[in-house]
C-alpha cells in the first residue's frame, strides 16, 4: 500500500540568509520558520536572496522548519 505524504506545500517569502543552505522564511499569515534548500534540481541555493518567493514543504508535526522545493524565477 502506498504511503501518503502528510506534509503541507505552501508559498513563502525569504526574509534572511542564515548560511548557504538555510534561510529565514515567512508564510503569508506571518508565521516565520527556517527553510532549508531542497535537493531538487529546481532550487539553486546561490541565487536565493531575501524577498524571493519560494514554495516550501512543512510537516504538520514541526512547523519551525521546512524544505524549499521550488523557487519562483524572476520575470525578464
Amino acid at each position: 500500500m502506498p504511503r501518503l505524504s502528510e506534509n503541507f506545500t505552501l508559498d513563502a517569502t525569504l526574509k534572511a540568509v542564515l548560511n548557504t543552505t538555510a534561510f529565514r522564511a515567512e508564510l503569508g499569515n506571518g508565521h516565520e520558520f527556517t527553510a532549508f534548500a531542497g535537493r531538487g534540481a529546481e532550487v539553486q541555493t546561490a541565487g536565493l536572496q531575501p524577498g524571493m518567493k519560494v514554495r516550501v514543504e512543512l510537516s504538520p508535526y514541526d512547523m519551525s522548519r521546512g524544505r524549499i522545493i521550488f523557487e519562483e524565477k524572476a520575470e525578464t
